[in-house]
């Protein structure tokens, strides 16, 4: 199962979800207590292996923005959590880059990856980035289709029973590795991907 370590923001964050056999990483650089710039984003994804994606999180910025910052940050892929449109997607898609779409849960009826023209879906909370679990079982009745992540209040100690009824192509983590907001906790990171890989 795929897994995205987001919010990440010093070197030994990175390294530790590098060392913990973490899929993806991601860099926010819209308003967020994990908020980066792509200056710190570019140093810290230079860090990372080639088989490892680095992600760009926006959420509403113009088009324009996203695509200064992704090139700026050097990141493999542009993640757009804020409603966008296919068009905007469209826009995007000459830089080459993976492109990730977000939405929450009752946000979309299109929880098919492609839909909107990205490579990836991640269906999170209500309350994107709130750490708060929700109930996720709502999926069940149309469950998204392709590959597509669950999000939105994962823990190394729920993350088995969550996926267990949807069964995702892979999952999106950040506030439920924190020790404090905005702050990741090595020991929680490996925990996390300890326990995504005991399910596979």
């Amino acid at each position: 199962m795929f897994v995205k370590i987001c919010g990440l923001s010093t070197a030994d964050d990175v390294r530790a979800a590098v060392e913990a056999g973490a899929d993806a990483v991601g860099f926010v650089l819209t308003p967020s207590p994990r908020l980066i710039t792509p200056a710190l984003a570019a140093e810290l994804a230079a860090s990372v292996p080639e088989g490892v994606l680095t992600v760009a999180v926006f959420r509403g910025e113009p088009m324009h923005v996203v695509r200064q910052a992704a090139a700026e940050s050097g990141v493999r892929a542009v993640q757009l959590h804020g409603g966008e449109s296919p068009a905007d997607f469209a826009a995007l898609r000459d830089l080459g880059l993976t492109l990730v779409r977000a939405t929450s849960a009752g946000e979309s009826d299109q929880l098919t990856t492609g839909s909107f023209g990205e490579d990836l879906l991640i269906v999170d909370s209500p309350e994107a980035g709130s750490g708060k679990t929700w109930d996720s079982n709502a999926l069940r009745a149309g469950a998204p289709s392709g590959r597509w992540m669950l999000a939105g209040g994962l823990t190394p100690d729920n993350v088995a029973e969550l996926v267990a009824p949807l069964s995702p192509w892979g999952v999106d983590v950040s506030s439920g590795l924190e020790r404090q907001r905005g702050v990741k906790d090595p020991r929680l990171i490996k925990r996390f991907v300890q326990a995504v890989r005991a399910i596979s």
